[in-house]
Protein backbone atom coordinates (compact mmCIF):
# COMPACT_ATOMS: atom_id res chain seq x y z
CA UNK A 1 0.00 0.00 0.00
CA UNK A 2 1.69 2.89 -0.81
CA UNK A 3 1.18 5.95 1.36
CA UNK A 4 3.49 8.42 0.97
CA UNK A 5 2.47 11.51 0.00
CA UNK A 6 -1.36 10.59 0.70
CA UNK A 7 -3.60 13.00 3.05
CA UNK A 8 -5.21 10.80 5.27
CA UNK A 9 -8.00 11.78 7.94
CA UNK A 10 -7.78 9.78 11.45
CA UNK A 11 -10.88 9.61 13.24
CA UNK A 12 -10.41 9.31 16.78
CA UNK A 13 -7.80 9.40 18.80
CA UNK A 14 -8.23 6.99 21.86
CA UNK A 15 -6.79 3.70 21.56
CA UNK A 16 -5.95 3.32 18.41
CA UNK A 17 -5.63 6.85 16.55
CA UNK A 18 -2.50 7.85 17.90
CA UNK A 19 -0.56 4.64 17.14
CA UNK A 20 -2.14 4.94 13.65
CA UNK A 21 -1.10 8.54 13.05
CA UNK A 22 2.38 7.70 14.65
CA UNK A 23 2.71 4.83 11.74
CA UNK A 24 1.70 7.02 8.97
CA UNK A 25 3.87 9.39 9.28
CA UNK A 26 7.26 7.30 9.47
CA UNK A 27 5.67 6.23 6.29
CA UNK A 28 5.36 10.05 4.83
CA UNK A 29 1.61 10.54 4.98
CA UNK A 30 0.04 13.82 5.56
CA UNK A 31 -2.91 13.41 8.30
CA UNK A 32 -5.41 15.60 9.95
CA UNK A 33 -6.67 13.90 13.12
CA UNK A 34 -10.50 14.30 13.57
CA UNK A 35 -11.77 13.98 17.36
CA UNK A 36 -15.41 14.73 18.76
CA UNK A 37 -13.74 15.80 21.74
CA UNK A 38 -12.58 18.96 22.75
CA UNK A 39 -8.57 20.00 23.05
CA UNK A 40 -9.00 20.07 26.99
CA UNK A 41 -10.28 16.77 27.07
CA UNK A 42 -8.08 14.75 24.93
CA UNK A 43 -5.19 15.30 27.73
CA UNK A 44 -1.81 14.26 27.59
CA UNK A 45 -2.67 13.21 23.76
CA UNK A 46 -2.96 17.00 22.71
CA UNK A 47 0.95 17.51 23.77
CA UNK A 48 1.70 14.58 22.01
CA UNK A 49 -0.11 15.90 18.53
CA UNK A 50 1.58 19.51 18.92
CA UNK A 51 4.99 17.48 19.09
CA UNK A 52 4.18 15.69 15.86
CA UNK A 53 3.07 19.12 14.32
CA UNK A 54 -0.14 17.35 12.99
CA UNK A 55 -2.84 19.17 11.72
CA UNK A 56 -6.09 18.82 14.41
CA UNK A 57 -9.68 19.59 14.09
CA UNK A 58 -11.47 18.75 17.37
CA UNK A 59 -14.61 19.09 18.25
CA UNK A 60 -17.07 17.79 16.46
CA UNK A 61 -16.72 15.66 12.50
CA UNK A 62 -17.45 18.53 9.82
CA UNK A 63 -18.18 17.17 6.79
CA UNK A 64 -15.93 19.44 4.87
CA UNK A 65 -13.25 17.08 6.02
CA UNK A 66 -14.53 14.81 3.29
CA UNK A 67 -12.89 16.90 0.70
CA UNK A 68 -9.37 17.04 2.29
CA UNK A 69 -8.19 13.36 2.14
CA UNK A 70 -7.30 10.60 0.05
CA UNK A 71 -8.76 8.06 2.58
CA UNK A 72 -9.80 7.84 6.55
CA UNK A 73 -8.76 5.41 8.62
CA UNK A 74 -11.85 5.50 11.36
CA UNK A 75 -11.14 4.50 15.07
CA UNK A 76 -12.89 1.19 16.23
CA UNK A 77 -14.98 3.44 18.48
CA UNK A 78 -16.04 5.93 16.29
CA UNK A 79 -20.12 5.09 14.42
CA UNK A 80 -19.56 4.46 10.68
CA UNK A 81 -23.05 6.17 10.22
CA UNK A 82 -22.05 9.98 11.31
CA UNK A 83 -22.63 12.75 8.47
CA UNK A 84 -18.79 12.92 7.66
CA UNK A 85 -18.21 9.21 7.00
CA UNK A 86 -20.90 9.00 4.93
CA UNK A 87 -19.46 11.85 2.87
CA UNK A 88 -16.41 10.25 2.24
CA UNK A 89 -17.93 6.92 1.19
CA UNK A 90 -20.00 9.18 -0.85
CA UNK A 91 -17.35 10.29 -2.74
CA UNK A 92 -15.97 6.70 -3.14
CA UNK A 93 -13.25 7.45 -1.11
CA UNK A 94 -11.92 4.30 1.64
CA UNK A 95 -12.73 4.28 5.15
CA UNK A 96 -10.82 1.58 6.62
CA UNK A 97 -10.14 0.04 10.35
CA UNK A 98 -6.91 0.15 11.93
CA UNK A 99 -6.42 -3.64 11.66
CA UNK A 100 -6.94 -3.16 7.78
CA UNK A 101 -4.37 -0.55 7.46
CA UNK A 102 -1.85 -2.51 9.36
CA UNK A 103 -3.04 -6.05 7.26
CA UNK A 104 -2.03 -4.17 4.08
CA UNK A 105 0.92 -3.03 5.24
CA UNK A 106 2.58 -6.54 6.59
CA UNK A 107 3.38 -10.19 5.25
CA UNK A 108 3.48 -11.61 8.75
CA UNK A 109 0.40 -14.87 9.38
CA UNK A 110 -1.96 -13.76 11.32
CA UNK A 111 -4.84 -15.44 14.26
CA UNK A 112 -7.70 -13.56 14.36
CA UNK A 113 -10.41 -14.02 16.97
CA UNK A 114 -13.81 -12.98 17.09
CA UNK A 115 -16.46 -13.26 18.78
CA UNK A 116 -19.42 -12.54 21.54
CA UNK A 117 -17.55 -13.69 24.18
CA UNK A 118 -14.34 -15.75 25.18
CA UNK A 119 -12.25 -14.09 22.62
CA UNK A 120 -10.12 -12.14 25.26
CA UNK A 121 -9.37 -15.57 26.75
CA UNK A 122 -8.90 -17.26 24.04
CA UNK A 123 -6.55 -14.47 22.22
CA UNK A 124 -4.45 -14.84 25.23
CA UNK A 125 -4.09 -18.51 25.18
CA UNK A 126 -3.22 -18.88 21.58
CA UNK A 127 -0.72 -16.06 22.27
CA UNK A 128 0.94 -17.56 25.24
CA UNK A 129 0.85 -21.07 23.20
CA UNK A 130 2.13 -19.61 20.36
CA UNK A 131 4.94 -17.58 22.81
CA UNK A 132 5.89 -21.59 23.75
CA UNK A 133 6.66 -22.88 20.75
CA UNK A 134 9.36 -20.37 19.71
CA UNK A 135 7.28 -18.54 17.71
CA UNK A 136 7.85 -14.57 18.13
CA UNK A 137 4.37 -13.73 18.60
CA UNK A 138 2.45 -10.51 18.95
CA UNK A 139 -0.35 -10.58 20.91
CA UNK A 140 -2.54 -7.62 19.49
CA UNK A 141 -5.64 -6.18 18.71
CA UNK A 142 -9.05 -5.46 20.45
CA UNK A 143 -6.76 -7.27 23.43
CA UNK A 144 -5.45 -3.70 23.94
CA UNK A 145 -2.61 -3.41 21.79
CA UNK A 146 -2.85 -2.28 18.31
CA UNK A 147 -1.70 -3.95 15.84
CA UNK A 148 -0.51 -1.21 13.74
CA UNK A 149 2.39 -0.91 16.60
CA UNK A 150 4.00 -4.24 15.39
CA UNK A 151 3.85 -3.58 12.03
CA UNK A 152 6.89 -2.71 11.23
CA UNK A 153 8.40 -5.02 14.23
CA UNK A 154 7.01 -8.50 12.46
CA UNK A 155 8.13 -10.72 9.78
CA UNK A 156 7.14 -13.49 7.67
CA UNK A 157 8.49 -16.16 9.80
CA UNK A 158 6.59 -14.80 13.21
CA UNK A 159 2.87 -14.55 13.90
CA UNK A 160 0.31 -11.90 15.10
CA UNK A 161 -2.79 -13.14 17.73
CA UNK A 162 -5.42 -10.98 16.84
CA UNK A 163 -8.75 -10.07 18.84
CA UNK A 164 -11.02 -8.76 16.41
CA UNK A 165 -14.32 -6.97 17.31
CA UNK A 166 -17.40 -6.31 15.46
CA UNK A 167 -16.16 -2.24 15.83
CA UNK A 168 -12.85 -3.19 14.00
CA UNK A 169 -14.27 -5.53 11.12
CA UNK A 170 -17.28 -3.67 10.02
CA UNK A 171 -14.66 -1.46 8.16
CA UNK A 172 -12.54 -4.18 6.36
CA UNK A 173 -12.38 -5.16 2.83
CA UNK A 174 -9.23 -6.90 2.15
CA UNK A 175 -8.69 -8.06 5.79
CA UNK A 176 -7.31 -11.87 5.59
CA UNK A 177 -5.82 -13.81 8.67
CA UNK A 178 -4.08 -17.42 7.54
CA UNK A 179 -6.30 -18.66 10.70
CA UNK A 180 -9.82 -16.77 11.83
CA UNK A 181 -12.14 -18.27 14.85
CA UNK A 182 -16.11 -17.13 15.15
CA UNK A 183 -16.06 -18.59 18.89
CA UNK A 184 -20.09 -17.99 19.11
CA UNK A 185 -22.39 -14.95 18.17
CA UNK A 186 -25.22 -13.69 20.91
CA UNK A 187 -27.16 -10.38 20.83
CA UNK A 188 -24.62 -7.45 21.79
CA UNK A 189 -24.19 -3.75 20.56
CA UNK A 190 -27.41 -3.52 18.98
CA UNK A 191 -27.34 -0.32 19.63
CA UNK A 192 -24.57 0.69 17.11
CA UNK A 193 -25.21 -2.44 14.96
CA UNK A 194 -29.27 -1.77 14.96
CA UNK A 195 -30.52 -5.28 13.75
CA UNK A 196 -28.79 -8.95 14.84
CA UNK A 197 -27.99 -9.28 10.91
CA UNK A 198 -25.65 -6.46 10.95
CA UNK A 199 -23.52 -7.87 13.61
CA UNK A 200 -23.69 -11.39 11.89
CA UNK A 201 -22.09 -9.87 9.10
CA UNK A 202 -19.94 -7.87 10.93
CA UNK A 203 -18.22 -10.82 12.49
CA UNK A 204 -18.40 -13.10 9.50
CA UNK A 205 -15.59 -10.34 8.05
CA UNK A 206 -13.43 -12.16 9.77
CA UNK A 207 -12.99 -15.05 7.33
CA UNK A 208 -14.86 -13.07 4.41
CA UNK A 209 -11.53 -12.84 2.32
CA UNK A 210 -10.21 -16.31 3.06
CA UNK A 211 -9.53 -19.20 0.37
CA UNK A 212 -8.77 -22.43 0.23
CA UNK A 213 -5.30 -22.05 1.60
CA UNK A 214 -6.23 -20.89 4.83
CA UNK A 215 -8.39 -22.48 7.92
CA UNK A 216 -12.15 -20.81 9.46
CA UNK A 217 -12.48 -22.61 12.78
CA UNK A 218 -16.29 -21.86 13.77
CA UNK A 219 -17.75 -23.45 17.03
CA UNK A 220 -20.19 -26.30 16.52
CA UNK A 221 -22.42 -26.18 19.71
CA UNK A 222 -23.06 -22.10 19.11
CA UNK A 223 -26.65 -21.79 17.53
CA UNK A 224 -25.47 -18.75 14.56
CA UNK A 225 -21.69 -20.14 14.28
CA UNK A 226 -22.89 -23.47 13.43
CA UNK A 227 -24.89 -21.68 10.56
CA UNK A 228 -21.95 -20.58 8.92
CA UNK A 229 -20.18 -23.94 8.06
CA UNK A 230 -21.18 -23.65 4.34
CA UNK A 231 -19.71 -19.97 4.04
CA UNK A 232 -16.55 -19.73 4.13
CA UNK A 233 -14.33 -20.68 1.24
CA UNK A 234 -11.81 -21.91 3.46
CA UNK A 235 -10.77 -24.95 5.08
CA UNK A 236 -13.52 -24.92 7.83
CA UNK A 237 -12.82 -26.72 11.22
CA UNK A 238 -15.30 -27.18 14.37
CA UNK A 239 -14.99 -27.57 17.66
CA UNK A 240 -17.38 -28.95 20.16
CA UNK A 241 -17.51 -29.63 23.75
CA UNK A 242 -21.12 -31.78 23.39
CA UNK A 243 -20.13 -34.15 20.79
CA UNK A 244 -17.47 -35.87 19.11
CA UNK A 245 -16.55 -34.08 15.21
CA UNK A 246 -15.25 -35.58 12.22
CA UNK A 247 -12.73 -32.64 11.56
CA UNK A 248 -11.56 -30.52 14.57
CA UNK A 249 -11.00 -30.31 18.03
CA UNK A 250 -13.45 -32.25 20.73
CA UNK A 251 -13.75 -34.10 24.02
CA UNK A 252 -13.90 -37.84 24.10
CA UNK A 253 -13.03 -39.67 27.05
CA UNK A 254 -12.91 -36.47 29.32
CA UNK A 255 -10.16 -34.93 27.45
CA UNK A 256 -9.54 -33.32 24.52
CA UNK A 257 -8.50 -34.66 20.74
CA UNK A 258 -7.79 -32.92 17.66
CA UNK A 259 -8.57 -34.43 14.32
CA UNK A 260 -7.70 -32.68 11.19
CA UNK A 261 -7.65 -35.11 7.70
CA UNK A 262 -6.59 -38.54 8.78
CA UNK A 263 -4.81 -37.60 11.73
CA UNK A 264 -5.87 -37.36 15.20
CA UNK A 265 -4.09 -36.02 18.39
CA UNK A 266 -4.92 -36.05 22.37
CA UNK A 267 -3.88 -33.14 23.70
CA UNK A 268 -4.82 -32.79 27.23
CA UNK A 269 -7.47 -34.58 29.93
CA UNK A 270 -9.96 -31.86 30.88
CA UNK A 271 -9.11 -31.64 34.27
CA UNK A 272 -5.63 -30.95 33.85
CA UNK A 273 -6.54 -27.62 32.33
CA UNK A 274 -5.78 -25.16 34.68
CA UNK A 275 -8.86 -22.45 34.38
CA UNK A 276 -11.98 -23.76 34.98
CA UNK A 277 -15.37 -23.84 33.80
CA UNK A 278 -17.28 -24.79 30.77
CA UNK A 279 -16.76 -21.34 28.65
CA UNK A 280 -13.08 -22.06 29.46
CA UNK A 281 -13.07 -25.14 28.26
CA UNK A 282 -14.38 -23.95 25.04
CA UNK A 283 -11.67 -20.97 24.93
CA UNK A 284 -9.15 -24.12 25.28
CA UNK A 285 -10.64 -26.05 22.55
CA UNK A 286 -10.63 -23.13 20.39
CA UNK A 287 -7.22 -21.79 20.91
CA UNK A 288 -5.68 -25.67 21.14
CA UNK A 289 -7.38 -25.90 17.50
CA UNK A 290 -5.87 -22.69 15.93
CA UNK A 291 -2.12 -23.62 17.38
CA UNK A 292 -2.73 -26.98 16.29
CA UNK A 293 -3.44 -25.12 12.54
CA UNK A 294 -0.33 -22.98 12.81
CA UNK A 295 1.62 -25.87 13.58
CA UNK A 296 2.49 -26.19 17.09
CA UNK A 297 2.72 -29.53 18.72
CA UNK A 298 0.40 -31.31 21.08
CA UNK A 299 2.52 -31.18 24.25
CA UNK A 300 3.37 -28.03 23.72
CA UNK A 301 -0.26 -27.39 23.90
CA UNK A 302 -0.69 -29.26 26.37
CA UNK A 303 1.94 -27.63 28.61
CA UNK A 304 0.49 -24.33 28.44
CA UNK A 305 -3.12 -25.05 28.74
CA UNK A 306 -2.04 -26.74 32.34
CA UNK A 307 -0.36 -23.50 33.45
CA UNK A 308 -2.56 -20.66 32.05
CA UNK A 309 -4.32 -18.55 34.93
CA UNK A 310 -6.72 -16.58 32.28
CA UNK A 311 -6.99 -13.05 31.84
CA UNK A 312 -7.46 -10.09 34.03
CA UNK A 313 -11.09 -8.84 34.71
CA UNK A 314 -12.51 -12.53 33.34
CA UNK A 315 -14.23 -14.49 36.33
CA UNK A 316 -10.53 -13.15 38.11
CA UNK A 317 -10.24 -13.80 41.90
CA UNK A 318 -9.54 -11.25 44.47
CA UNK A 319 -9.40 -11.29 47.28
CA UNK A 320 -10.96 -13.99 50.09
CA UNK A 321 -12.22 -11.71 53.48
CA UNK A 322 -13.78 -13.30 55.98
CA UNK A 323 -14.74 -16.48 54.14
CA UNK A 324 -16.10 -14.51 51.56
CA UNK A 325 -14.66 -14.73 47.81
CA UNK A 326 -14.75 -11.71 46.05
CA UNK A 327 -14.34 -12.00 41.63
CA UNK A 328 -14.21 -9.75 38.84
CA UNK A 329 -15.47 -10.29 36.32
CA UNK A 330 -15.50 -7.03 34.86
CA UNK A 331 -15.22 -7.99 31.34
CA UNK A 332 -18.81 -9.61 31.52
CA UNK A 333 -19.91 -6.67 29.31
CA UNK A 334 -23.25 -8.64 27.70
CA UNK A 335 -25.83 -10.93 29.14
CA UNK A 336 -24.48 -13.85 27.46
CA UNK A 337 -20.65 -13.52 29.10
CA UNK A 338 -22.42 -12.74 32.64
CA UNK A 339 -24.53 -16.24 32.57
CA UNK A 340 -21.27 -18.15 31.74
CA UNK A 341 -19.79 -16.75 34.59
CA UNK A 342 -22.41 -17.23 37.03
CA UNK A 343 -22.28 -20.97 35.90
CA UNK A 344 -18.79 -20.90 36.49
CA UNK A 345 -19.27 -20.77 40.51
CA UNK A 346 -19.61 -23.18 42.93
CA UNK A 347 -20.60 -21.09 45.93
CA UNK A 348 -24.23 -18.79 46.54
CA UNK A 349 -23.62 -15.66 44.92
CA UNK A 350 -23.93 -11.92 45.72
CA UNK A 351 -23.82 -10.32 41.90
CA UNK A 352 -23.51 -6.70 41.40
CA UNK A 353 -24.67 -6.52 37.94
CA UNK A 354 -25.92 -2.89 35.52
CA UNK A 355 -24.07 -0.48 33.66
CA UNK A 356 -24.61 1.76 30.38
CA UNK A 357 -27.67 0.22 28.27
CA UNK A 358 -26.56 -1.74 24.94
CA UNK A 359 -30.05 -2.70 23.65
CA UNK A 360 -30.16 -5.76 25.43
CA UNK A 361 -32.66 -8.08 27.09
CA UNK A 362 -31.92 -9.59 30.26
CA UNK A 363 -35.03 -12.37 30.61
CA UNK A 364 -32.29 -15.18 30.09
CA UNK A 365 -29.76 -13.75 32.11
CA UNK A 366 -32.31 -13.72 35.48
CA UNK A 367 -33.66 -17.12 34.63
CA UNK A 368 -29.75 -18.43 34.57
CA UNK A 369 -29.68 -17.53 38.67
CA UNK A 370 -31.67 -20.21 39.34
CA UNK A 371 -30.82 -21.13 42.99
CA UNK A 372 -27.18 -19.87 42.71
CA UNK A 373 -27.29 -16.25 43.10
CA UNK A 374 -28.83 -15.32 46.13
CA UNK A 375 -29.14 -11.12 46.32
CA UNK A 376 -28.49 -9.07 43.31
CA UNK A 377 -27.30 -5.11 43.36
CA UNK A 378 -27.93 -3.08 40.62
CA UNK A 379 -26.07 -0.02 39.46
CA UNK A 380 -26.06 2.07 36.19
CA UNK A 381 -28.12 2.83 33.57
CA UNK A 382 -29.73 -0.60 33.40
CA UNK A 383 -30.53 -0.63 37.14
CA UNK A 384 -34.37 0.40 37.28
CA UNK A 385 -34.57 -1.91 33.71
CA UNK A 386 -32.70 -5.20 35.30
CA UNK A 387 -34.85 -4.95 38.89
CA UNK A 388 -37.77 -5.06 36.76
CA UNK A 389 -37.31 -8.12 34.67
CA UNK A 390 -35.99 -9.75 37.81
CA UNK A 391 -39.16 -9.47 39.76
CA UNK A 392 -41.55 -10.55 36.47
CA UNK A 393 -39.20 -13.93 37.34
CA UNK A 394 -40.20 -13.76 40.98
CA UNK A 395 -36.43 -12.37 41.85
CA UNK A 396 -37.07 -9.92 44.39
CA UNK A 397 -34.06 -10.06 47.01
CA UNK A 398 -32.29 -6.86 44.55
CA UNK A 399 -30.86 -3.66 45.97
CA UNK A 400 -30.04 -0.60 43.87
CA UNK A 401 -26.71 1.12 44.84
CA UNK A 402 -25.54 4.79 43.27
CA UNK A 403 -21.70 3.92 42.64
CA UNK A 404 -19.47 0.88 42.69
CA UNK A 405 -18.01 1.44 45.84
CA UNK A 406 -21.04 1.17 47.37
CA UNK A 407 -22.49 -2.17 46.18
CA UNK A 408 -18.91 -3.92 47.12
CA UNK A 409 -20.02 -2.24 50.98
CA UNK A 410 -23.91 -3.18 50.94
CA UNK A 411 -22.01 -6.98 49.22
CA UNK A 412 -19.61 -7.11 52.37
CA UNK A 413 -23.18 -6.23 54.92
CA UNK A 414 -25.38 -9.42 52.99
CA UNK A 415 -22.53 -11.47 52.44
CA UNK A 416 -21.74 -14.87 54.48
CA UNK A 417 -19.34 -17.25 55.32
CA UNK A 418 -19.13 -19.70 52.24
CA UNK A 419 -20.87 -17.01 49.72
CA UNK A 420 -19.12 -15.46 46.68
CA UNK A 421 -19.57 -12.11 45.79
CA UNK A 422 -19.03 -11.77 41.64
CA UNK A 423 -19.12 -8.17 39.50
CA UNK A 424 -20.29 -9.23 36.31
CA UNK A 425 -22.54 -6.70 35.03
CA UNK A 426 -23.88 -8.03 31.80
CA UNK A 427 -23.37 -4.64 30.47
CA UNK A 428 -21.00 -2.22 29.14
CA UNK A 429 -18.79 0.19 31.80
CA UNK A 430 -19.63 3.30 29.50
CA UNK A 431 -21.92 5.32 31.88
CA UNK A 432 -20.12 5.50 34.57
CA UNK A 433 -16.14 4.45 33.46
CA UNK A 434 -13.80 4.89 30.73
CA UNK A 435 -13.74 1.38 29.85
CA UNK A 436 -14.11 -2.37 31.57
CA UNK A 437 -10.86 -2.50 32.81
CA UNK A 438 -11.04 0.64 34.91
CA UNK A 439 -14.24 -0.63 36.51
CA UNK A 440 -12.42 -3.86 37.14
CA UNK A 441 -9.66 -2.10 38.95
CA UNK A 442 -11.91 -0.13 40.89
CA UNK A 443 -13.97 -3.06 42.22
CA UNK A 444 -10.18 -4.99 43.45
CA UNK A 445 -9.59 -1.33 45.00
CA UNK A 446 -12.56 -1.21 47.22
CA UNK A 447 -12.96 -5.27 47.64
CA UNK A 448 -8.89 -4.22 48.83
CA UNK A 449 -10.34 -1.33 50.94
CA UNK A 450 -12.66 -3.82 53.12
CA UNK A 451 -9.81 -5.73 54.41
CA UNK A 452 -8.03 -2.31 55.38
CA UNK A 453 -11.76 -1.01 56.94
Amino acid sequence: MNIKGKNVLVIGAAVTGMPVVIELLKLGANIILNDFKKEDELGGIIDQLHKLNVRTILGGHPVELADQCDFVVISPGVPTDIPLVEKVKSLNKEVISEIELAYRLTNTPIAAITGTNGKTTTTALLGEIMKASGTKTFVTGNIGHPMISEVANSDIDDVFVLEVSSFQLESTTKFKPKVSALLNITPDHLNRHKTMENYIEAKCRVFINQDENDFTILNRDDTLTSKLINQPKSKVLLFSRMEEIRQGAFVRDNSIYIRVEDKEEFIINIDDIYIPGKHNLENALAASLIAYCLGVAPNVIAKVLNEFKGVEHRVEFVEEINGVIYYNDSKGTNTDASIKAIEAMKRPIILIAGGMDKGSEFDEFIKAFKNKVKVLILLGETADKIEKIARQYNFVNTHKVKSLEEAVQKSAEIAETGDCVLLSPACASWDMFKNYEERGTYFKKFVSGLRRG
